[in-house]
């Protein structure tokens, strides 16, 4: 059965002021007791205070996040440069996935940079099958651009045959596919899927005040930043057929996520969905 969980990069700023170990307990107390690490330094202190939260506040670990080169002016752990690393925080942390959030920004600007990347993580997933360690790619929208009648990340899919699929409802919708087909296509390769809705916000007051002294392009730009992320069960997404359609598609984890909160807390956010999911009738899968 999946279990529903937590996407940590929504809590990044709670890991920095109050540690792993506080944060997850604050999770925990909501209802949820599993979290994908993202965006979070793989510290040994850190490590630490998650293996502690495994025992302590029986936390999951559903996965950890990895890249497979550290981008430049970045800090954090690769698959190039820190692989034994990478494996030996999975396997204390008894986890078995590891997902790539997303392309290094070079491998988009041609598919056969595209093609190459894929390649590329394909051997990282079949080093890593050897040590029991799965590992998935998360999409965007922009792996929904079409090259010759194909999408990105069917090219990506076809070239990279031993990593899986860890698949972003919102940004399915935003990329204009329909999530739930989606989810039915990639099947038997996804065992992970984020939550995360999808809305069409208010126009701001200050929308209407640039429309009055003329600024049309003010104005525009305004109307199309309508799309926002939302809690889970706040937007139009249909979760109550995108829930079974992951479950059937395999997904081990379904992991709330939002990427803005329009000025409502984290925990204020993650509680709005969880009591959506809860009131959905999926109770059971916390």
């Amino acid at each position: 059965m999946a279990k529903i969980g937590v996407q940590a990069m929504m809590l990044k700023g709670s890991f920095a002021e109050a540690g792993a170990f506080e944060t997850l307990r604050k999770v925990g107390a909501i209802g949820y007791d599993a979290v994908e690490i993202s965006q979070i330094p793989m510290t040994p202190e850190n490590v630490a205070e998650l293996d502690r939260s495994r025992g302590e506040l029986g936390m999951d670990i559903a996965a950890l996040s990895v890249a497979m080169e550290t981008p430049k002016g970045m800090p954090g752990d690769s698959l190039k440069d820190h692989f034994d690393k990478i494996v030996d925080d999975a396997k204390r942390l008894d986890t078995h996935l590891l997902r790539i959030g997303m392309m290094p920004f070079p491998a988009m600007k041609s598919i056969d940079a595209v093609v190459d990347f894929a390649k590329q993580a394909n051997e990282y997933a079949e080093n890593l099958r050897e040590h029991g360690i799965g590992l998935y790619y998360h999409n965007h929208h922009i792996e929904f651009a079409k090259f010759d009648g194909k999408y990105m990340l069917d090219i990506i899919a076809e070239n990279s045959p031993a990593m899986g699929m860890e698949i972003d409802v919102h940004w399915v919708q935003r990329g204009g596919l329909d999530p739930v087909r989606t989810l039915a296509k990639y099947a038997g390769r996804t065992a992970m899927v984020h939550l995360k809705d999808y809305r069409i916000g208010e126009l701001p007051e200050q929308a209407f005040g640039l429309l009055e002294t003329g600024d049309i392009a003010g104005f525009m730009a305004e109307f199309k930043n309508v799309v926002q992320f939302a809690e889970v069960g706040e937007g139009n997404l249909d979760f109550p057929s995108i829930i079974p359609a992951a479950q059937a598609a395999g997904a081990e984890y379904l992991l709330v996520e939002q990427d803005e909160l329009y000025g409502r807390t984290v925990w204020e956010a993650l509680q709005t969905s969880y009591d959506n999911l809860v009131a959905m009738g999926h109770a059971d899968l916390f």
